[in-house]
């Protein structure tokens, strides 16, 4: 089968990486701040310090609470084990003990060391982690329960102001994508969707005739007979944006959302012009109306007047064309099959054995088959399979080798 065309995605922040990329930050800098000012300071006990204040070798220092801070006049050495080499410092650092000490003060004097001194209080990173830091978890948290919210409720509850957005996928144009080279079979329907390509590729010439695009095309079929990789394959022919969605994702348990969606799709799509919409099981929003339990009011009627409303709104030469497809033509709205809307149907029929024999060459192209399989055959008396069928027939196949230990199909 084709490739799925790439899903054009809104860039999105991802929070967790630039919460975890500040909390790293903040470790490392306090690290490189806490080296860079310890390297040349050395822990010395209260006698030491003593020691140099009498030898005439402390310069200054800096008391804050029971924390003595300062410089040497000359470097202080301190021999390393074993070695001949000797580590210098020119700053110090010390505890006093909580006792007094009046011996302290006078040798300070003495040695004419200057004395400088600080109200006790915390540092800036205990002050910041104090204030700052349970602002991020909480931050945090909530971002967090916010996220899982959107997720288990698809959206509703977690953000109320995008419930009526349009959940239809973008698929951008894309050189690899599918073409009708991937569709096997299918020559009637192909042949009547080729109009529609030349439309959106030369709408001018069209138009200088006077002549109106069609507005809506129904693919109908059994299921699994293509509908959705040959609307995909149009839009690859006719290399134009692709917006798809299902019936049933216009409907939710908020009223007038299904209408919203609808809106909001047809902007973006004429924004993108030339685009095709593809609307899958468009039974499920398409049934005639008045029969649902709220009448005029039932949430899926508003949602089909919605889209008829804005079939009708198209421009005359506007380059947008809506691709619908179902299973069940006979329960749809008349108003929805009248000429302007979908009056265009192409019907999918179950493929034939020429056709079946194609699918088949389709999905074995990357399965390493044995030398007595043949394909004629296999199509030959897959008689009734559609294009799903065929390809699960292919996957079950390899399935069952790799059980078996196999290394061909």
């Amino acid at each position: 089968m084709a490739q799925q065309l790439q899903q054009q995605m809104e860039p999105k922040t991802n929070w967790r990486m630039f919460f975890w990329i500040f909390i790293i930050a903040i470790i490392i800098f306090y690290v490189v701040s806490y080296y860079s000012v310890n390297k040349s300071t050395v822990n010395i006990t209260y006698t030491k310090f003593k020691e140099q204040v009498k030898l005439g070798n402390v310069e200054n220092i800096m008391i804050k609470g029971q924390q003595i801070q300062g410089s040497f006049a000359e470097k202080y050495e301190i021999p390393v084990e074993g070695e001949e080499d000797t580590l210098t410092y020119g700053s110090f650092s010390t505890v006093k003990p909580n006792i007094e000490d009046q011996e302290l003060l006078n040798i300070l004097e003495q040695n004419n060391v200057e004395v400088r001194a600080e109200e006790e209080g915390n540092s800036w990173m205990r002050i910041f982690l104090i204030t700052m830091l349970p602002w991020i978890l909480i931050i945090g948290i909530f971002i967090y329960a916010r996220r899982k919210m959107q997720g288990q409720m698809g959206g509703q509850m977690g953000n109320l102001f995008n419930v009526g957005k349009s959940k239809a996928k973008k698929y951008q144009k894309s050189p690899g994508g599918a073409t009708y080279d991937d569709v096997a079979g299918l020559k009637n329907a192909k042949k009547d969707l080729k109009e529609i390509i030349e439309y959106l590729k030369e709408p001018d010439k069209f138009a200088a005739l006077g002549a109106n695009i069609p507005k809506g095309i129904l693919l109908v079929g059994p299921p699994g007979t293509g509908k959705t990789l040959l609307a995909r394959a149009t839009a690859g022919e006719a290399d134009c944006e692709f917006f798809s969605i299902s019936g049933s994702e216009f409907i939710e348990m908020f009223v007038g959302v299904g209408a919203s969606r609808v809106r909001n799709m047809f902007e973006d799509a004429k924004k993108s012009a030339p685009s095709i919409i593809f609307i899958d099981e468009i039974d499920s929003v398409g049934r005639s109306r008045g029969t649902g339990l709220g009448g005029g009011h039932d949430e899926r009627e508003q949602t089909l007047n919605q889209i008829l409303a804005e079939m009708d709104g198209f421009a005359p030469n506007e380059s947008v064309v809506v691709i619908a497809a179902t299973n069940r033509p006979d329960v749809l709205d008349p108003a929805l099959t009248r000429p302007g809307r979908f009056d265009r149907r192409v019907t999918l029929n179950l493929p034939q054995k020429e056709a079946r024999e194609k699918i088949l060459e389709i999905h074995v192209k990357n399965v390493p088959l044995a030398d007595d399989v043949d394909l004629k055959k296999l199509a030959a008396r897959t008689v009734g399979f559609s294009g799903a069928d065929i390809k699960n027939l292919v996957n079950e196949a390899a399935l069952l080798a790799g059980r078996k230990e196999k290394k061909e199909v």
